[in-house]
């Protein structure tokens, strides 16, 4: 039974990562946050995690260990029309590319189809397992 968990764990991480990415690419325009800056980009960090409690048995599933916030600098343009621009006429945007973003959402996509479909091979070993044994 500790496959199905090593599932899930996989899929609840994947999960985490693609709201993250909706996050970044619907505030890839936000230019004031409720901190007073740009929308700053985040990213997914995960790490592995047993789940079972027997030690001999060596499954691993996936777990999101933090998320952080990406270190590069907002990018300036020059927009002197913007509600949010300075005195210069600059406004300081997230340093976010959409399409960056796309790719990483359908590699999270693919992982997430992925897992369910391991998951769905393991349930089906186990229900061949429960047949068998009712022969």
């Amino acid at each position: 039974m500790d496959i199905f968990k090593v599932s899930a764990t996989a899929l609840e991480a994947q999960r985490i990562r693609m709201n993250t990415i909706a996050s970044n690419m619907a505030n890839a325009q936000t230019t004031k946050t409720e901190h007073g800056g740009p929308y700053v980009r985040k990213d997914v960090v995960f790490t592995t995690m047993p789940v079972s409690s027997d030690p001999s048995e060596k499954l691993d599933g996936v777990r999101v260990r933090e998320i952080v916030e990406d270190k590069k600098p907002p990018v300036t343009i020059y927009d002197p029309g913007h509600p949010d621009a300075d005195e210069n006429g600059f406004v300081s945007m997230p340093h976010i590319n959409v399409i960056e973003e796309m790719v990483n959402m359908m590699m999270a996509l693919r992982a997430y189809e992925a897992n369910v479909k391991a998951f769905n091979i393991s349930k089906g070993m186990f229900q061949k397992a429960l047949e068998l044994g009712r022969v």
